[in-house]
């Protein structure tokens, strides 16, 4: 049995491939994606920062987050599982629409049942984010 860090690697190495179908194949149907409230992706996205269910989690890292994300770099800093719960500190650099540079840290928790994963909780510096995103004016 493929263990639950392997899972977690695997679904970023997916993640990659930008095809809706093979990321909610990683996901439980069930599963959570708990972002920061008013998070500036979700903001400038229109989008929930709570999505629940395989597609809706998939259709987002596959398409919608790329209409804010372009040229997407993941450098992982660390990755730690305990049991069935795996955390990925990342660092993300991109590119916004107009050209402007992107770049925050996150950090992922994930809960993993049998085999797929069943829930993330993501945190990052939302103040950073929002003033690359808007601007320090914003």
């Amino acid at each position: 049995m493929t263990s639950p860090k392997d899972v977690v690697l695997n679904a970023w190495k997916t993640f990659s491939s930008r095809e809706v179908d093979r990321i909610a194949a990683l996901f439980t149907e069930d599963a959570e994606w708990i972002a920061p409230k008013g998070n500036a992706t979700v903001v400038a996205l229109d989008h929930t920062d709570h999505m629940v269910g395989a597609r809706q989690i998939a259709r987002f890292v596959a398409q919608e987050m790329h209409r804010i994300f372009s040229g997407i770099d993941i450098a992982f800093r660390g990755v730690y599982a305990d049991g069935n719960t795996v955390i990925v500190e990342e660092r993300m650099r991109a590119a916004l629409p107009g050209g402007k540079p992107y770049e925050n840290d996150y950090c992922f928790v994930f809960t993993v049942a049998d085999g797929r994963i069943r829930e993330v909780r993501e945190y990052m510096d939302t103040r950073k984010g929002w003033r690359m995103v808007f601007g320090d004016g914003a």
